[in-house]
């Protein structure tokens, strides 16, 4: 599809006769069907510097939703869009409505990989840092965490799922439109690189909690207005709208040291997102996981205690599931959620030690807001990493220093929407393109959000490792 061109889902209905034999005229639809489906794909492409592989046909799709997430209109948005898709693709699924917080990261942590090709969530950011984390604390995490993911827009941010939409070079759509297109990246079914970000929080002894972070890092004004439109849920999108203005009405400083490695001072840089032309890496086989010996289970899996008022389940088009079954766990691969997993984080020196010398720490220590990105969107409406690429292998870091009036910075969020801030001059924001930074707030009390969700104040530091994970994303 041409860039500045939205998707939309239209139905063409075409009348083929070969005989008076209605399997004859059904053997050449579905013939039709299987050429046109098969001209929408390609085993890889590249465009603008970054190389796409196809998923394994026929694609065998555990799919997990929160029916809470947004408005609490995820699964009738899943019925209404997104399943007819999937049906037609011909792309076999699975879909499990969780039940609580932490139920995907527990599902996927126990889940035996080998039964499925890809996983892919609707819900907001949310339920994806759980997948994230949930593959991270395997003890076969590398192999786990080449699982292709997908992301279906069902909450209120969806911000990954907007990145996704603009690397593809089309036209900023929101709701329905932003699920419609990303349905049919997820049914077209090439895949890319994602990068992850490794944070870790507390003293830096034994007890630092590590997290695996694809979105962001956010302290100040971005994660109060976050954790506060909490209360504002049911409005949807527009709950970080209110959150923006409740917040600018008693705006904040904090107090804290910030340092950063420099994009172009750290070791093994990544990809320049400035120069698409050079080579990538090739993304390796999607056909990492074995078919599975016991065949695809293609139904849905739904705990009815989760069904939102006059929701209906029953006529969706497969069976009941048992969930212990569907999920056969590999114990002997499981690690303890304590244990650490994931590559080693070669730029960071412990959290009780100096950064080393040539990181650079910012002189001012009165901040409004610091903001790290790895992707392009903080969320549907807010364009907040312009220059950010896919699996560029950078921190996109932004800090707000104190003095900043409330107008001003309200003028910068509008402009943020059409990612057009740092166009602004605006002397109190800074940009830098880092691989690793640290923070160390020195306010006794304050909020710093992980790709949305709150983790504990305190020291914490964080470094990007590009392309290790994937994501199905054109």
């Amino acid at each position: 599809m041409s860039s500045g061109v939205t998707r939309q889902r239209t139905e063409q209905c075409f009348r083929v006769a070969t005989g008076l034999d209605p399997h004859l005229n059904l053997e050449e639809a579905q013939r039709w069907a299987r050429v046109i489906n098969e001209k929408l794909r390609a085993s890889t492409t590249q465009r603008n510097g970054i190389m796409y592989s196809e998923v394994r046909r026929p694609c065998r799709v555990l799919l997990l939703l929160n029916p809470h997430s947004g408005k609490g209109q995820a699964l009738s948005l899943f019925t209404g869009h997104v399943q007819h898709m999937l049906q037609e693709a011909g792309v076999p699924h699975s879909l499990v409505v969780t039940e609580r917080q932490n139920h995907a990261r527990e599902l996927v942590r126990e889940a035996d990989l080998s039964e499925w090709d890809a996983l892919v969530i609707m819900s907001g950011d949310g339920l994806l840092f759980e997948v994230i984390n949930g593959l991270m604390d395997r003890e076969d995490w590398e192999e786990a965490i080449q699982t292709p993911l997908g992301i279906l827009p069902g909450g209120s941010g969806n911000a990954l799922a907007a990145s996704i939409h603009h690397y593809a070079g089309s036209q900023p759509v929101a709701s329905e439109e932003l699920l419609v297109s990303c349905g049919f990246l997820l049914c077209k079914g090439l895949v890319a690189r994602l990068d992850l970000t490794s944070v870790c929080l507390g003293s830096g002894g034994p007890q630092q909690q590590r997290l695996f972070s694809f979105l962001s890092l956010a302290w100040g004004f971005v994660a109060d207005v976050d954790i506060e439109s909490e209360k504002y849920r049911h409005v949807g999108a527009a709950r970080f709208t209110v959150g923006t203005l409740v917040r600018l009405a008693s705006l904040r400083v904090y107090q804290g040291k910030l340092a950063y490695l420099p994009a172009e001072s750290a070791e093994s840089p990544g990809p320049s997102p400035t120069s698409p032309s050079s080579s990538p890496p090739e993304v390796p086989s999607p056909q990492t996981h074995a078919t599975s010996p016991h065949g695809f289970c293609s139904s849905l899996v739904c705990r009815s205690s989760q069904r939102s008022p006059g929701q209906n389940v029953t006529n969706t088009f497969h069976n009941y599931c048992n969930s212990n079954n569907a999920f056969k766990a590999k114990r002997g691969d499981l690690a303890p959620a304590s244990t650490p997993r994931g590559p080693p984080d070669s730029l960071l020196v412990p959290l009780d030690q100096p950064v080393p010398s040539d990181w650079t720490v910012v002189p001012e220590e009165d901040f409004v807001l610091v903001l790290a990105m790895y992707q392009s969107h903080l969320a549907e409406d807010l364009h907040a990493a312009p220059n950010s690429t896919m699996e560029d292998g950078l921190i996109h870091l932004f800090y707000i220093k104190a003095g900043i009036s409330r107008a001003t910075l309200l003028r910068l969020f509008l402009a943020m929407e059409k990612g057009a801030h740092l166009a602004t001059n605006c002397p109190h924001l800074v940009y830098a393109k880092v691989r690793a930074l640290r923070l160390e707030p020195y306010s006794a009390k304050g909020t710093i959000t992980v790709d949305g969700e709150l983790v504990d104040y305190g020291p914490v530091q964080a470094q990007i490792h590009g392309g290790l994970a994937r994501l199905i994303a054109s």
